[in-house]
């Protein structure tokens, strides 16, 4: 029971490092959003996420320079499971955005979201000791 427990804390902790700086990044694109309003070609906008998402991987670094999840197992499943969950977060809080009649920036859609966070997500399986 105490091995299930730790597992979970250790997944929690980079879900909770790389919401963070998800946050972060949507907080910086929500605030440039009116600069932005010309629509943007979806391929450009997915190698700009996949960039910001492995600089945001490698200022992680900084932070915590260690994974959380010691097992190389584990950390090989939190590569995928990670990014799709903050992807699901992300898309919600689009979904609330929406009903609330606020502009919605494409961090805020599943598919830009995960992109980020699985692109933080291998700069950090690959260098987080």
């Amino acid at each position: 029971m105490e091995f299930v427990f730790e597992v979970i804390l250790q997944f929690l902790g980079e879900l909770l490092l790389q919401a963070f700086f998800e946050l972060l990044a949507e907080l910086g694109l929500r605030s440039l959003a009116d600069t932005m309003r010309r629509p943007r070609n979806p391929i450009l906008s997915t190698i700009g996420f996949m960039i910001w998402g492995t600089i945001a991987g490698g200022v992680s670094l900084f932070i915590l320079p260690h994974s959380v999840i010691e097992d190389p197992s584990l950390r090989t499943i939190n590569l995928f499971i990670t990014p799709v969950i903050l992807g699901a977060m992300m898309a919600l809080v689009g979904q609330v955005r929406l009903k609330k009649g606020q502009d919605l920036i494409r961090l805020d859609k599943f598919s830009y979201a995960f992109v980020f966070a699985f692109f933080m997500s291998i700069v950090r399986y690959v260098w987080a000791a």
